[in-house]
């Protein structure tokens, strides 16, 4: 990844650094916050991990081991499947899945969340919020389902992957991953579907004080937090275009992801 600015606010006393594959207006981008003082961060049980394109899995770990980051499982083929993939943990404990194939517009491919009801989860992403179901998985052999969320093919676009595990219903969330923020460009409608398809809206629809910027903030029906800003260009590849993922880091060593 590359650091895409990094900015201070003192008065409010945290840092933030904002990094990615490309332009903000145009690829995924994730934004680590430093909050002064604070060196721990719960990440709790819920999150999944993110998901990065390589083009050769064995180089990129060990170029990790190199930069002191830890490997958590070893290059090899995902269960059930022939895609080589490896586990990264970053110095804050977030999962990163590594995976083998060509180039692609958007290396930050993948963000995976377990939810707890998967067939609640994929009505709401379809119908709440306009994704597809790409494709869905289900894995007995180990116990549990995956479904790929997105808006459009997932070799050229990020997207979601929604994980249920046999007989969990509820997971922990921690304090250290905050939000997905997507572009809309009507929020009082994307609030008013979220409401009709059993999400929570936690900030209504409507102007930022001072910006002006119009946003609204809600849960899906696991409890995710989501923010839907208005996208001033009114692009409709949410997850590719102005997205961003926040999340808490202890500290703004970014070595071991540039």
């Amino acid at each position: 990844m590359k650091l895409l600015r990094k900015r201070d606010i003192p008065e409010e006393k945290y840092s933030n650094a904002f990094l990615g594959y490309g332009p903000e207006d145009s690829n995924f981008t994730a934004e680590l916050t430093y909050s002064y003082g604070v060196d721990h961060y719960d990440i709790g049980t819920g999150f999944g991990h993110f998901g990065v394109v390589v083009e050769d899995v064995a180089k990129t770990v060990d170029l990790i081991k190199m930069k002191r980051g830890k490997i958590t499982k070893e290059p090899g083929s995902v269960k059930g499947g022939s895609t080589i993939i490896a586990l990264a943990e970053d110095p804050d404990g977030y999962e990163f899945q590594l995976s083998e194939r060509g180039p692609t517009p958007e290396p930050l491919c993948q963000v995976m969340l377990q939810v707890g009801d998967l067939d609640r989860a994929i009505a709401f992403y379809e119908k709440a919020l306009g994704m597809q179901l790409l494709h869905k998985r289900d894995n007995p052999e180990y116990k549990y389902t995956v479904a790929t969320m997105g808006y459009g093919p997932e070799d050229k676009n990020t997207v979601l992957e929604l994980k249920y595990n046999y007989g969990v219903t509820n997971y922990d969330k921690g304090n250290g991953y905050v939000q997905i923020a997507i572009g809309t460009n009507d929020v009082y409608k994307t609030a008013e579907a979220v409401k009709l398809c059993g999400g929570k809206v936690i900030r209504e629809p409507g102007p930022l004080p001072g910006i002006n910027t119009k946003i609204t903030v809600f849960l899906d029906p696991d409890g995710w937090k989501w923010v839907w800003p208005l996208n001033l260009f009114a692009f409709m590849r949410f997850l590719l275009c102005a997205s961003r993922l926040y999340l808490i880091t202890k500290n703004l060593a970014l070595h071991w992801l540039i």
